[in-house]
């Protein structure tokens, strides 16, 4: 069996500062690649605290960007979103910090066109089942369930 050659300290900063400028990443993004690369635990805390100083990895950038494109890509809400946040291991500091980039008018103008388009796009004759069916939908979607029926209740009046 083949083993692994080692990477060197400088060896294993450039790999992972070339991974960092691909696209923004969080510190535990960084340290699995750390371990998936075959560094020890303290070499990995070495290179990460390299990486920060040297800018190539920033939470709070991280926690904006991750909120920003979720939401204005994917059309998440903020539970999902914020539970996405969470699972990266952001201090609550960051998190806010990124959640601040979701204006509420923005948020409810997102919401009412999912709405919209998956009404549109069911072809269901009974409307308690396609509001349920819409309600699942934009929930699943991470939006909060009160909000959800509140809106769908609006449209209906």
């Amino acid at each position: 069996m083949a083993y692994k050659k080692r990477l060197s300290h400088k060896e294993a900063v450039n790999r992972l500062a070339k991974y960092c400028v691909y696209q923004e990443r969080s510190q535990q993004q960084v340290r699995n690649k750390c371990y998936e690369l075959g560094l020890y635990r303290d070499e990995v805390e070495e290179v990460i605290a390299e990486l920060i100083t040297e800018g190539f990895i920033n939470e709070e950038r991280f926690a904006q960007s991750y909120v920003g494109g979720k939401f204005r890509l994917k059309k998440w809400g903020r539970i999902k979103i914020l539970a996405g946040l969470q699972q990266h291991q952001l201090s609550n500091y960051c998190i806010n910090k990124g959640m601040s980039e979701i204006s509420e008018d923005e948020y409810l103008d997102t919401l009412d066109r999912l709405l919209e388009k998956k009404i549109e796009s069911l072809a269901e004759e009974n409307s308690y089942i396609l509001h349920q069916k819409v309600a699942r939908y934009v929930i699943n979607k991470g939006f909060e369930p009160e909000l959800v029926w509140n809106r769908i209740k609006e449209t209906n009046n």
